[in-house]
């Protein structure tokens, strides 16, 4: 073989072993992108590996290797791109930018009573993304006539979708043979649960999703992106819908704000329509409102424990600690202002199981708000409603933060083995011994709200309730749960109220025609009776 068609051949093997690796490995080329750096690292290796291979009747020791010119060079650049990779990596870390790290989110203190409304049970999530994986799959259970090809996601994004808080989850290919065989149509459904009702439902689209996880060449939605953004450094991706249904990537671009590699937020956002592939590349302060999803709540967490660590300093965070805060170990999501918010406490870093704040901080914005609110923290509100029902052995879910009656308020779930909602809980923040219980919401906040009169809330007994009187019109039993409920009807006044028996057995007195007058509050379907006068 001549020496010019051995080069070719060098060259050709070079560049489709390069090839493969940036198929596979998908790195931007951005020179913020750690993954660039090894690949271009990667790519000198192998030319050098296949250089020697050619060379090898020439090296007749290992000093002959050591003194050759290109492979010196090489091992130079090798050198070189591990050397500006690690002192990028320390120029960019919070020991030489802890000041810039500290303000690279910014806080607003909040009013929680102006700021987060009373309860509207309707609009908040009753379930964790856990209990949606339940339902979920329960829900592709049923398909019979597409279980066997797909299967559920494990997705589940946090969106609100017309006004209500809903997970919503794609279907993916049960196996490459399932793949192979239904590819040309794409997916056919998406799976929503709405987190207030439980209502699941599997959307069946007109035509499928081409562009997806599940998918393994071209249409792979990683492969996708990198093809038509290949200097964007993509986040986490998130599966959403808008308001008329349609499926969508949502995909927000890396912003590196320090040095190399350091203070990463967002900047921009990619909408990558599932079904047609097409892309929409947007700066982040002009993504649509319908998107909730752009910064990831674990980017978010992270910023802010920036933000509370450093604000003495990189040795301060480590040695003294002075004046450091911290979030706590979970997070929620709470629906407001028609976007979704993600939820945590704020403590000292000594881990002292109490909180001296919390926080809400905007997915979509990056706006963050703090409210100087003490008490307890989640894991020690999760453990006293726990005790509330230790002889069942149900465990809490990782609690909501809501305005019960003006007072901040842990909401939870309390679950079985078989992870099946039982209960639910609230839990004061303030002074979180004092735990209510129900079957159901409506008899949980009944509870608090006896508790907080308790309690000497002068403003728990109902001075938020709505009063009416007037004379029974119709009245109906139901067995709700095993617990007795009336439901009644006054004439001449809209709504009908709900009157638990187990708390006001002397309903069972009246009649239709008689007077009565109670406190309420509102509801849907039924308002909640809270006091008979």
């Amino acid at each position: 073989m001549s020496t010019k068609k051995s080069k070719i051949i060098a060259v050709l093997a070079v560049i489709i072993l390069a090839g493969i690796y940036y198929y596979v490995t998908l790195p931007a080329i951005n020179i913020h992108e750690s993954g660039f750096w090894f690949f271009l690292a990667a790519v000198v290796a192998v030319i050098l590996v296949i250089y020697g291979l050619r060379r090898r009747n020439s090296f007749h020791s290992v000093k002959d290797i050591k003194e050759n010119k290109i492979i010196k060079v090489g091992l130079g650049v090798i050198i070189l791109i591990a050397v500006v990779y690690l002192i990028g990596s320390v120029l960019s870390s919070p020991i030489v930018n802890a000041k810039k790290y500290q303000k690279l989110i910014t806080q607003t203190e909040g009013d929680f009573t102006e700021d987060i409304e009373q309860a509207d049970f309707d609009r908040i999530p009753l379930l964790d993304k856990d209990s949606a994986v339940l339902l979920g799959n329960r829900k592709m259970g049923s398909m019979v006539d597409m279980v066997s090809q797909f299967q559920v996601s494990d997705l589940y994004s946090q969106i609100n979708y017309q006004g209500k808080p809903v997970r919503v989850t794609p279907l993916e290919y049960a196996s490459p043979i399932k793949w192979l065989t239904n590819q040309k149509a794409g997916i056919p459904a998406y799976i929503t649960i709405d987190m207030t009702t439980q209502n699941t439902e599997l959307v069946k689209l007109n035509e499928g999703i081409k562009y997806s996880m599940s998918e393994y060449f071209n249409r792979n939605i990683y492969r996708h992106l990198r093809f038509r953004y290949p200097t964007y450094m993509f986040d986490q991706l998130s599966f959403e819908i808008d308001e008329t249904g349609t499926p969508y990537w949502i995909c927000p671009v890396k912003k590196f704000n320090i040095g190399l590699f350091g203070g990463q937020t967002i900047g921009r956002v990619v909408l990558c329509n599932a079904v047609t592939g097409e892309t929409v590349d947007v700066p982040v302060d002009e993504c649509p409102t319908w998107v909730d999803r752009v910064y990831p709540a674990e980017l978010l967490i992270q910023l802010y424990n920036y933000h509370g660590t450093l604000k003495n300093g990189f040795l301060n965070s480590v040695l003294g600690q002075k004046g450091c805060l911290k979030t706590t170990e979970g997070f929620n999501y709470i629906a407001m202002d028609d976007d979704v918010w993600v939820y945590t406490g704020i403590t000292s870093v000594t881990g002292d199981r109490s909180n001296v704040a919390f926080v809400l901080m905007n997915q979509r914005t990056m706006e963050t708000r703090y409210y100087p609110v003490s008490g307890a923290e989640e894991y020690s509100a999760m453990d006293s409603a726990q005790g509330q029902v230790q002889n069942l052995g149900y465990k809490a879910t990782f609690p909501l933060l809501l305005n019960i009656s003006n007072e901040p308020t842990y909401f939870m779930a309390l679950k079985d083995e078989a992870g099946l909602v039982k209960k639910y809980a609230m839990v004061n923040i303030q002074k979180y011994q004092n735990v209510a219980i129900g079957d159901t919401v409506a008899e949980c906040q009944k509870q608090y709200t006896k508790l907080l009169s308790g309690m000497g809330i002068s403003n728990a007994g109902g001075s938020d309730n709505l009063k009416v009187s007037g004379a029974i019109e119709k009245m109906a039993q139901a067995v709700i749960d095993g617990n007795s409920h009336f439901y009644i009807t006054l004439t001449g006044k809209d709504g009908i109220f709900d009157v638990p028996v187990v708390d006001f057995p002397q309903i069972i007195g009246y009649d239709i025609g008689d007077t009565i007058s109670f406190e309420y509050s509102e509801g849907s379907p039924a308002n909640t009776v809270i006091v008979i006068e």
